[in-house]
């Protein structure tokens, strides 16, 4: 279930019907930390989390999701229904209602998220695999599950992400293909035949990722 920047003052405004969709969302996310999957929802909560405390803290926010590029007549049409919003104090006490309960339901929930972050920070290992190149925004990364044999290989790639008050590292990861890791078959060997199988890299950056079969009860 996906929710939008704006899930809040969309369609009817309503405080349960808003808090019943707001609950069916973060019962996937709950699933997902459950899973001990933390991409894409810790990151998505947080964004929700942040937009709340906008409304809350500045009403103007509203007018704030315009679309930008909309022919005048639309546009005007659009800021007269946000501006009798606005001036409704029915719909902005419902409003306030649904953000204050949303911003406690979603800080709970950022809590377990932090928490399971934390939790798979110092299970994991990562280690480079043979002799790293200078170059590291592109390689493969090889990811096993704990005692399991299977080792999962993904072509990964950073990109630096512009935003007008700061610059952000991006990470794109790819499934490619996986190996069976033994004694004879080492997390070397398999980069040596990622490298002969796959030559679009020919001295890649490579790490192996290790992680417990599950999360603890």
């Amino acid at each position: 279930m996906i929710l939008s920047e704006t899930w809040f003052m969309e369609g009817f405004i309503d405080f349960e019907l808003q808090k019943y969709r707001l609950l069916a969302y973060l019962k996937d996310v709950k699933n997902g930390f459950d899973q001990t999957r933390l991409y894409p929802h810790l990151a998505e909560i947080v964004a929700h989390y942040n937009n709340l405390l906008s409304f809350q803290q500045n009403k103007r926010f509203l007018q704030d999701k315009f679309p930008k590029r909309m022919d005048t007549l639309n546009l005007q049409k659009m800021e007269f229904v946000y501006e009798r919003m606005l001036q409704d104090d029915e719909v902005m006490q419902e409003l306030e209602h649904i953000t204050s309960y949303a911003i406690e339901e979603i800080h709970n929930t950022i809590t377990e998220g932090a928490q399971l972050y934390e939790y798979v920070e110092k299970q994991m290992l990562i280690e480079p695999v043979g002799i790293m190149p200078l170059y590291k925004n592109e390689g493969y990364v090889f990811v096993r599950y704990g005692s399991y044999s299977e080792v999962k290989i993904y072509n990964y790639s950073i990109t630096l992400l512009e935003h007008k008050d700061a610059r952000y590292k991006g990470i794109r990861m790819e499934y490619m293909d996986s190996r069976t890791k033994n004694l004879a078959n080492t997390y070397e060997q398999i980069k040596l035949d990622i490298i002969r199988a796959y030559r679009m890299l020919p001295n890649p950056a490579v790490y192996m990722v290790e992680y417990p079969n599950r999360r603890p009860a």
